[in-house]
């Protein structure tokens, strides 16, 4: 007999991953299939990094680290904070994690209380209403609309609070849409923070190194909502790491302090060599940053163009990350036949099965009239999956 505990039986498995998943095993059996889900860099780690791990094997840090992580690493994000973001965190103010997800885990749990809401923009990274509902809170979605770039406003977010309310989940570079929001909306959007006492904002700003347009202003840059940030971070987008399992936060010193203590039950201090790497990453000077950020913008610019061509589609261009949104409205409630389109998560499938491309539904990210499509791939591989993509819309009728 199966005997499973509420709180597992309440998540949702990851669609992200399930899909992936999906169009693993159809390239096992042969299939050409062309992933465009997973938001992982097709870059390899850079040399200078994987040496960096290398050596750390030789120089022997093979013993368990400190919870928190190494020194070293934390002050030299520290200083990443300090001199890219204008950020003041002190390395006892900094954890550093298995990934950015850990992070923000360790943050949702660490402060939020059963029946305490919890603000996300949709569309949202898919974990992060699960993690709220992990913490046993109560999450509160905020719609964002195509028409205004996948952006929520500062009256939106004031209309969502409420005397329970704990946390703003916040993104920018965003998972799964690109946009961007600028400094003055930003500013509009801390100043409605500033004035509920208790309201936190966790800052997830994982992709802050590929943004096309503009500058990345952090959350906690404005310093009259500072004491209230938590700004996650980490090295796998930014250095192609994402199988490192590297993220960090910076916080106010109290909340620190309750991540490193649950850390400390849980996994204890991440992977030695890992954070060897990572500290090779933050210190170390090549041009592989430059040369993934430009073939991003290239790709955004190919897949965004060939996809406004696609009859029935709506594209916000994104500003940053690797993932578009399109709204596939037009084609909910069509039929190719055999198949009814009737939710996002239907055409997603129905693209894997006729076009063989995988995508992802958004009904995981709070946009059940959109799919998300990552195009982390090569250039090629994005303008013959768009054209298999149209092949197959063509059927829907």
């Amino acid at each position: 007999m199966e005997y499973l505990s509420d709180r597992i039986r309440a998540l949702s498995d990851s669609q992200t991953l399930a899909m992936a998943q999906k169009s693993r095993e159809l390239k096992a059996k042969g299939l050409d299939v062309i992933s465009l889900s997973l938001g992982e860099p097709d870059f390899n780690t850079p040399d200078y990094i994987k040496e960096a791990a290398k050596k750390s094997i030789d120089d022997n840090y093979t013993k368990y680290p400190p919870v928190p992580g190494y020194d070293d690493l934390r002050k030299a994000i520290s200083r990443k904070f300090r001199e890219e973001n204008g950020l003041e965190y002190t390395p006892d103010q900094i954890i550093v994690s298995a990934g950015g997800k850990h992070s923000l885990a360790n943050v949702m749990l660490c402060i939020i209380n059963p029946g305490d809401e919890v603000i996300i923009p949709a569309p949202y990274w898919v974990s992060y209403y699960d993690q709220v509902v992990l913490a046993g809170g109560k999450p509160v979605i905020v719609e964002a609309e195509i028409e205004n770039d996948f952006k929520v406003s500062p009256g939106q977010i004031e209309k969502a609070v409420t005397e329970k309310t704990r946390l703003l989940l916040f993104n920018s570079p965003s998972n799964p849409t690109g946009m961007v929001y600028t400094g003055n909306e930003m500013e509009a959007i801390a100043r409605v923070v500033e004035r509920h006492e208790g309201l936190f904002v966790m800052s997830d700003e994982i992709y802050e190194h590929i943004i096309f347009e503009g500058e990345h202003v952090s959350m906690a840059s404005f310093d009259f909502i500072y004491d209230r940030v938590i700004t996650v971070n980490g090295v796998s987008k930014g250095y192609a790491m994402t199988g490192w399992r590297i993220g960090y936060l910076g916080a106010p010193l109290w909340i620190a302090k309750a991540c490193n203590k649950l850390q400390g039950q849980i996994t204890s201090g991440v992977c030695s060599i890992a954070q060897r790497a990572a500290l090779a990453a933050l210190e170390g000077q090549d041009d592989s940053r430059r040369k993934m950020k430009e073939a991003f913008h290239r790709r955004r610019d190919l897949i965004c163009g060939m996809l406004k061509e696609i009859p029935g589609l709506k594209v916000s261009v994104p500003q940053g990350a690797f993932y578009v949104m399109p709204d596939i409205s037009y084609y909910l409630g069509k039929s190719d036949g055999s198949v009814k389109i009737n939710t996002s998560d239907d055409l997603a499938l129905f693209l894997l099965d006729k076009a063989r491309i995988a995508v992802v539904g958004g009904d995981a990210f709070g946009a059940p009239s959109c799919i998300r499509i990552s195009y982390a791939n090569s250039d090629e591989l994005l303008a013959e999956a768009v054209r298999r993509m149209r092949e197959a819309l063509e059927l829907l009728k």
